[in-house]
């Protein structure tokens, strides 16, 4: 599905319209610096929903569906991570009304709807917001620590826990 072009947030959001498409993550300039290189495609599908928030005032729905490969930080082997996000953006008409909406709502996202929107700059900003900072793979399958599971977690004795023992027995000087 292609992605379509620029839209008018706030006639979709009066309609309660529908932009959708879907994007290859890795084609995103700000996110394809995070993901895994060897990690292939990232297909992401998104769908941006004109809504209004609790207190009426409009809004956008942004949904993402999708894997991008990410690389673990424990084992440096990528993995796919799953992408489901949905996120509500209060849209705002001037730059005034972005610092009052921003300082009065904590709850909610404010974007700056003045002009046209790009759905893949919305699309590429809910990605940076969502993947980890640190990645990850799942504890059970990370090759790091699968050979931690097998052997015993040996802890090294403090140097103040063996001064204790020496001069807890009887008979033995303290090292000088």
């Amino acid at each position: 599905m292609k992605h379509p072009g620029r839209f008018d947030a706030f006639g979709v959001a009066a309609h309660q319209g529908v932009v959708a498409g879907r994007s290859d993550a890795v084609q995103l300039p700000r996110v394809a610096d995070m993901l895994a290189v060897e990690g292939g495609a990232a297909e992401i599908e998104y769908r941006i929903v004109g809504a209004a928030d609790g207190a009426g005032r409009p809004a956008l729905e942004v949904t993402l569906v999708g894997t991008v490969p990410l690389t673990c930080q424990r084992c440096l082997q990528p993995f796919p991570w799953p992408v489901e996000q949905t996120t509500l953006l209060l849209l705002a008409r001037d730059e005034a009304e972005l610092a009052r909406l921003d300082g009065e709502d904590h709850e909610h996202e404010v974007v700056l709807a003045d002009a046209p929107l790009d759905p893949l700059a919305l699309v590429e900003d809910e990605l940076l917001l969502t993947v980890p900072f640190v990645p990850r793979c799942p504890e059970a399958t990370c090759p790091a620590l699968q050979g931690a599971a097998a052997a015993p977690v040996q802890r090294m004795q403090s140097a103040f826990g063996a001064l204790v023992e020496l001069q807890g027995v009887p008979g033995r000087k303290p090292p000088r």
